[in-house]
């Protein structure tokens, strides 16, 4: 791995001159433009404080840009990310966020040496689909205390809006106020004007101004770190051993979002860079960074879609856009840190509000729905509610068993056809009428879930067969129960004195049926290449010279 890393940066930087620095530099620029407000807002929406998500946006950028699987990568808070720390820091403090953060960096980095980077193409496109619009609804719901200057309660959004029937609902309007603004700028912001200044950053400057003359008497940001070493950090020292173990089911769900996540803006940024992701190696990076990011008082971070794909847009060369972001918003932090403490906090919650919205992919939803494929819709769903019931990482699993469950009913059906000999349709002559064969053609997998409808296609032959051939051709798979239930035929045919022959089987079929000695117990002369060289078997044996 280190060699091809190695190799990869000769490749990357090959030419690198003074023109494509300034492209560098300046898409770092572009980046932390949109980085700046997404990490004070997820930072705050995690449970930490915005100082945590700046600090994530900056070491994220330093260490994991460096180290990833691909030149364009940028990593820092996200979303999704938020939704789990969110309840996490509500149960277990920090401290706990910052445990559970190690943990699943050590979990990455585990699982990018046992190369599990290709798991995530096992996940269908409608479970993604779902677990992102769940993610989003969380989100937004999560948002609302923030939004509307109201107070709930509960570890989860769904709790949290449900204690608003008891608790009541009275919105503070000066918190409204700052809200809607970032919401109405984000949305009416000309797209053209977006390449160059974002709508977040724009919306998150113009409330502050406006905060900054007016003094309303609403909840700000608060405090913003000078330093990189805060009070609230991992210590290392200070762990305990029943920590490990009661944190080790969250870090698994953070490790498995880290790797959908990063893996998943990987795989759509190459695309648009027509460069290929080292899954693995993207992995021992994110790893290797949540690893270091709890010393500094940062939250988990993984690859982002947003900042990833403004990177290249903006014309990105090399990783080094990443190690610039960070050097901005680095500075920014420093530099910034009083005016930045000012911002309203239902400002930052409008500019998630909307990313709530905008996460949702709605061409990919629109598809699900005007295909009307119920098994695509089924697993959406599904995955949508867990998403929003469960944890996220249950919520995965369901999706994928949901789909596994459905794909197995979808191809497992079995198709059989009984029909005679038909003598115009055989090519060569043959020596017997065959009036009494049966060809039963099936065309479908033989397992646990078919093997009856192979015995009541038997039951259903009438006294006068004499032979039947199994025309097996179109069986791509038999299972332990379907060979069983072709001993019981067997059987059955030497009960009722009938020829058996089974044509065209594959050879993993064949496998299977040697693996359990069914070729010994049927003959091996009771298996033909085609149904035509079956025929004139039975010619042969009727002759009686078999």
């Amino acid at each position: 791995m280190l060699e091809g890393y190695i190799q990869d940066l000769k490749k990357e930087f090959s030419g690198y001159n003074t023109q494509k620095l300034v492209k560098d530099i300046l898409a770092g620029l572009t980046v932390a433009a949109v980085a700046l407000p997404l990490a004070l807002a997820f930072g705050v929406s995690s449970g930490a404080d915005a100082g945590a998500g700046l600090i994530t946006a900056i070491i994220a950028g330093l260490f994991i840009g460096v180290l990833s699987g691909a030149s364009y990568q940028i990593s820092g808070p996200t979303g999704a990310m938020s939704a789990i720390l969110i309840g996490l820091s509500q149960t277990y403090g920090l401290q706990g966020v910052f445990i559970a953060s190690f943990l699943s960096g050590c979990l990455l980095f585990l699982a990018s040496l046992f190369k599990f980077g290709r798991l995530v193409s096992f996940i269908p496109t409608s479970v993604i689909v779902g677990f992102t619009s769940g993610i989003a609804i969380i989100i937004a719901l999560g948002q609302i205390d923030n939004f509307f200057g109201t107070n709930s309660m509960g570890s989860n959004a769904l709790e949290k809006l449900w204690s608003y029937t008891s608790l009541g609902f009275t919105p503070h309007l000066a918190t409204v106020f700052f809200g809607v603004l970032v919401v109405v700028i984000m949305l009416v912001w000309p797209k053209k004007w977006g390449q160059y200044f974002p709508s977040s950053l724009a919306g998150i400057i113009i409330a502050l101004t406006l905060q900054l003359f007016l003094q309303f008497d609403i909840q700000e940001v608060g405090t913003i770190p000078s330093t990189l070493f805060p009070e609230a950090r991992l210590s290392i020292t200070n762990i305990r051993l029943h920590e490990l173990t009661q944190l080790m089911i969250p870090a698994i769900s953070i490790a498995a979002l880290g790797m959908i996540e990063s893996l998943l803006c990987g795989a759509s940024a190459g695309k648009m860079k027509n460069e290929k992701l080292n899954a693995d190696r993207e992995l021992m990076a994110q790893g290797i960074g949540n690893m270091l990011i709890p010393l500094f008082g940062g939250v988990p971070a993984t690859a982002a879609i947003a900042r990833t794909s403004v990177a290249i847009k903006s014309g990105g060369q090399t990783r080094l856009v990443s190690v610039f972001h960070s050097f901005v918003l680095l500075i920014s932090m420093f530099l910034l840190g009083p005016l930045m403490s000012k911002i309203p906090l239902s400002a930052l919650a409008g500019v998630l509000m909307m990313t709530a919205w905008r996460m949702n992919e709605w061409h990919e939803i629109k598809a699900i729905f005007n295909n009307r494929v119920k098994t695509n819709i089924s697993q959406y769903l599904v995955t949508m509610l867990a998403t929003i019931i469960f944890d996220l990482t249950i919520a995965i699993v369901i999706g994928i068993m949901i789909s596994m469950i459905l794909f197995v009913l979808n191809n497992s059906h079995l198709h059989i056809t009984v029909t005679s000999v038909d003598q115009n349709r055989v090519r060569k002559s043959l020596n017997h009428s065959h009036e009494g064969t049966r060809i039963i053609y099936l065309s479908g997998p033989i397992f646990f879930g078919t093997q009856e409808q192979v015995i009541q296609a038997y039951d259903q032959l009438d006294s006068k067969t004499d032979a039947i051939i199994f025309s097996m051709r179109g069986v791509p798979s038999i299972d332990d129960s379907g060979i069983h239930e072709l001993f019981d035929i067997v059987d059955r045919c030497k009960q009722d004195h009938r020829y058996i022959i089974l044509s065209g089987v594959q050879e993993n079929v064949l496998c299977q049926m040697e693996r359990h000695h069914f070729i010994e117990y049927i003959g091996g002369d009771h298996l033909c290449w085609d149904t035509i060289t079956a025929l004139e078997l039975l010619d042969m044996i009727y002759e009686g010279e078999l």
